[in-house]
């Protein structure tokens, strides 16, 4: 390299040094340098205003320190007759290539510490020239004649928005093609009935996960859905237009749809695709359907552009090759949405082996999916699937960006459907009164396909005078068979031959249930499938190979499933047990598939003569199937049933529509009911409901536990208002709306009841909501009223809840208890009757063992404290035992697995004498040497009330610790 003194003349030289990091350099006076907008702008390649610059002795102007945070500052050798002026980088870089500058002397590339990079926006430089756009400097040495325009720039900064290629004419005319189509097939929902004129919108509830940590949280980390009280479905609300909006800056590119069977999420998918055509989701240019339903997993010749043009609803396209570039090109604005995901029937190593070319290489559709979802192929497009919560998801919940439950109908839906589809007003009005006379029948309307399914059989009864069913067996037994009576009178060819084969209609249902699909074999019969086609029990899916057959909605393949196992000769007692009522063996989590079988083999076991066209033939004899499920309904234990089995249980029985069964199950219940955690729908309250309103009558009471169980206030109220519940649990926040419910009603005797009945005891804190609404139930406690009132009699004597809670355990473990063990601080005062306060693994150290001793002395029937693996050192442990001795029931005190210290022992011993009644000290695994033992064991011989001291920690001499065993045998080991 030239001599850059010997060139300080011509150009801006810099030598280097090495100063550490983080240390400012400074630029020596007697140095300047030089440097000349000329200059500047042939090295950048930027319009250069000349700057005026200060007269001699003025300052200088410098922008940055340093060129980049590895380098020394700019300092020049160069005649000091100007003020300097120095034009370097900021101090943090975005990482990108890095392009070399010009040597000052002939094209010879300068050393690398001198490198340039761009400067970020927000940068010192950056606020000193505004003026100066970002770009790239060229490798051309100056003194070089080159074209800039051939030179690479620098890739642009994330920030910056990337600019679209335009769209081909031929993408254009597809993207036109495509939004036609989807004119054409989403515009009608099921039995023929347009979008337009009958849809009705549904609310979307933002869900959240639950990190579970097992044994060892190293190894066992499972994420699970968080179960919503009413109170926050209620604020968890979003509607059609929000789904793909971020409430922050990350972008919402895996959006999970929840919902249970028949709740709509075909139909909601399909609504949004009328919306992309129509306009209103500008975000994305394609969007394309694909279903699961009708997907061959097994096989290995799939590629990307395949699945998006050959396996999804889209319309054939003409240059599918110029399209999918495209498509390659804008990633960020496809939607592909996979419909019943939930058909995938093995989830095991779904995300494991993705799919890693988005062209020619050949995937199975499992591979694809994977690919899509994490990313590794169309990185940027957003991804939408449908499924049902209950029978997925462990694998990709922890990788969704975005968690939607597809919400039901509400009472003011239900009304608003039925409204809908009756067009006469006269039938809108007998059909509602209908639909509400009949409790159970209006409760299952809140799943909008069992709306559709009420209002279908309304609407061609034979009598208008007939009366709904009373049970979902029923309900779906009628239907069912309206469907093929109209299928069959409404096709000549069925009426002169002979009728469809039923059974074998039935046998194919079960078939595919056992396999977990709502395929239909192919080479079934053509009169069979055409009668289930023009009866709407099945649908027809073109795929581009062939046409195939599905079984219409989860409810009509499992009647017909459980009318085989129920009238089919080759099915005995065994298998129609297996199939009906709970088993009493724990088994795995089964799906929402299972429990409807379930429900309708045991409702079809005990169900009534057959009317004239019904599907159940009178010609069968079940009755030893019958005795065999009325033998194992006898032997049921309920007790021993987990809740979401005991749910099960309630829902077969009432399906039985027998008062034995009832009286049965109310006579084996335990007293403590508990439903907890088992997400209950408005049909199962009523349930719930229906079978313990005659336990009085049979002088049963019971406790029952609501929590985490999004039961509605409505259900709530119903549930608590019955005679035969003396306690109920719910969440504290929904209880609080209950009563406000009843005081504006002025049902001020229920509103005493609903008061007293309320129960926290034993009060286990697992999740954030627990404990953050325990402070306004703490707040109607001391000021006797509640928010929205001035005076309410049945709080003249308070919250008997609080008053009464004697068993609090505090189980929000490292990430969530050290920020919420200060709204517990300030619940505690008012639990006066506590006996034991488990707070156990929350890491509260110092400052939160500081606070409790602030309120320790309210705690004056406290007999168990447990402090184990909280961080407390010693001066947590100074502070704790001054309040220690003001607990005059204190009987067990744990401290185990802390930090405590000489000092902290010392201060422990001292008050050990004055805890009168403590039986049980527990110190193992903290800090304290021998010196701290000692003074513990010298404190023991002082209380003669205590029963044991485990003291065992590595910081202890073994020779001491057995010195100190041997001379009191309350001293123990681990």
């Amino acid at each position: 390299m030239a001599n850059p003194c010997a060139n300080a003349t011509k150009k801006a030289t810099a030598c280097t040094e090495s100063p550490s990091r983080g240390i400012t350099p400074t630029i020596p006076s007697q140095g300047s340098f030089q440097l000349s907008s000329n200059t500047i702008q042939n090295i950048l390649h930027i319009p250069f205003r000349h700057l005026p610059l200060p007269s001699s002795g003025g300052s200088a102007l410098q922008f940055i320190h340093n060129i980049c945070p590895l380098t020394p500052p700019l300092i020049g050798t160069v005649v000091p007759t100007w003020p300097t002026y120095v034009l370097v980088s900021p101090q943090h870089v975005s990482p990108g290539p890095q392009i070399l500058p010009l040597s000052p002397a002939d094209g010879t590339v300068a050393p690398p510490e001198l490198t340039v990079s761009v400067l970020p926006v927000g940068s010192s430089s950056d606020r000193a020239c505004k003026s100066l756009p970002s770009v790239s400097v060229d490798t051309l040495s100056p003194i070089k004649e080159g074209n800039p325009q051939n030179n690479t720039d620098s890739p642009p900064s994330k920030t910056e928005r990337k600019i679209r290629p335009e769209a081909p004419e031929c993408v254009k005319d597809y993207i036109h093609h495509v939004k036609s189509h989807m004119r054409d097939v989403c515009c009608t929902m099921r039995g023929g009935m347009g979008m337009e004129s009958h849809y009705v919108d549904v609310h979307l509830i933002q869900r959240k996960l639950l990190i579970k940590s097992g044994k060892n949280a190293n190894k066992c980390l499972e994420k699970e859905l968080v179960i919503l009280s009413d109170s926050e479905r209620k604020k968890a609300k979003l509607d059609r237009s929000q789904v793909f909006c971020s409430s922050d800056s990350r972008p919402k590119q895996s959006v999970a749809l929840l919902g249970k069977a028949g709740v709509g999420k075909t139909t909601f998918i399909q609504r949004l695709c009328l919306d992309w055509a129509s306009g209103s989701l500008p975000q994305f240019q394609f969007v394309f359907l694909l279903n699961f339903k009708i997907f061959d997993l097994t096989q290995s010749n799939h590629s990307l552009k395949g699945l998006l043009f050959d396996l999804s609803t889209s319309p054939c396209c003409e240059d599918s090759d110029s399209v999918f570039k495209h498509i390659l090109s804008c990633p960020d604005e496809v939607l592909i949405i996979f419909d019943s995901f939930d058909h995938i029937k093995d989830f095991e190593g779904l995300l494991q082996s993705p799919a890693k070319s988005p062209t020619d290489t050949k995937y199975t559709i499992k591979q694809l999916f994977s690919g899509l979802f994490q990313k590794e192929i169309l990185s940027g497009c957003t991804v939408l699937i449908s499924t049902r919560p209950k029978d997925v998801l462990n694998q990709v919940l922890r990788k969704t960006d975005c968690l939607l439950e597809l919400g039901g109908f509400s009472p003011e839906d239900i009304e608003l459907y039925t409204s809908k589809y009756f067009g006469d007003s006269s039938l809108q009005g007998s059909a509602l009164k209908k639909i509400k006379n009949q409790s159970y029948i209006f409760s299952l309307c809140s799943n909008p396909l069992l709306c559709w399914t009420t209002c279908f059989l309304l609407e061609h009864q034979d009598s208008r005078g007939d009366s709904l069913p009373s049970t979902l067996t029923d309900l779906y037994h009628r239907v069912t068979s309206k469907h093929l009576q109209l299928a069959i009178l409404g096709n000549s060819s069925l009426c002169k031959k002979k009728q469809p084969d039923i059974p074998q209609l039935c046998k194919m249902a079960w078939e595919g249930f056992k396999n977990h699909n709502t395929h239909v074999n192919p080479g079934s019969s053509t009169e069979l499938l055409s009668c289930g086609l023009k009866s709407g029990i099945l649908v027809s899916y073109e795929t581009s190979e062939r046409q195939e057959n599905h079984f219409a909605d989860l409810f009509t393949q499992n009647l017909l499933s459980a009318l085989h196992l129920v009238q089919s000769k080759q099915v005995n007692e065994k298998m129609v047990v297996a199939n009906c009522i709970v088993q009493q063996k724990k088994r795995k989590v089964q799906g929402e598939s299972q429990d409807v079988l379930q429900r309708f083999v045991t409702g079809l076991v005990f169900q009534t003569a057959p009317d004239r066209g019904s599907i159940l033939s009178s010609s069968v004899n079940i009755k030893a199937k019958r005795k065999a499920v009325e033998a194992h309904l006898e032997r049921m234990k309920p007790k021993d049933l987990v809740p979401a089995r005991l749910l099960e249980l309630f829902h077969c029985v009432y399906e039985t529509n027998r008062a034995k069964f009832a009286k049965l199950l109310l006579k084996n219940l335990p007293e403590n009911l508990s439903f907890c955690g088992a997400q209950l729908c408005p049909s199962d309250v009523y349930v719930i409901c229906h079978l313990l309103q005659h336990a009085s009558a049979m002088k049963r009471t019971f406790s029952i536990n609501l929590q985490d169980t999004c039961i509605p206030i409505s259900g709530l109220k119903e549930l608590v208002g019955l005679k035969c519940i003396e306690s109920f649990w719910a969440h504290t926040a929904d209880t609080i709306g209950l009563w406000e419910d009843l005081h504006q009603s002025n049902d001020e005797l229920n509103l005493k009841k609903a008061i007293e009945k309320f129960t926290l005891n034993p009060f286990k804190a697992t999740q954030v909501y627990h404990i953050e609404s325990l402070p306004g139930l703490v707040r109607i406690h001391r000021e006797k009223k509640l928010p929205m009132s001035e005076c309410v009699p049945a709080l003249d004597e308070g919250v008997p809840a609080l008053q009464h809670l004697q068993r609090l355990e505090f189980e929000l473990g490292v990430q969530n208890g050290p920020e919420l063990f200060p709204k517990l601080i300030e619940v505690l005062p008012s639990l006066q009757s506590l006996q034991h306060l488990d707070l156990e693994k929350n890491q509260i150290g110092d400052s939160g063992a500081e606070k409790l001793s602030g309120v320790l002395q309210f705690l004056t029937c406290l007999k168990l404290l447990n402090l184990s693996q909280n961080l407390i050192g010693d001066v947590g442990v100074e502070k704790l035992a001054k309040a220690l001795a003001s607990i005059p029931s204190l009987q067990s005190l744990s401290l185990y697995g802390n930090a405590i210290a000489d000092s902290g022992a010392e201060h422990l011993a001292l008050v050990l004498p004055d805890m009168k009644f403590l039986q049980d000290l527990d110190v193992k695994f903290n800090k304290f040497t021998d010196t701290g033992a000692t003074k513990l064991s010298a404190a023991l011989k002082n209380c003669n009330g205590m029963k044991s001291l485990e003291l065992w920690n590595d910081c202890i001499p073994y020779g001491v610790f057995e010195h100190l065993r041997l001379q009191d045998s309350r001293i123990r080991s681990l």
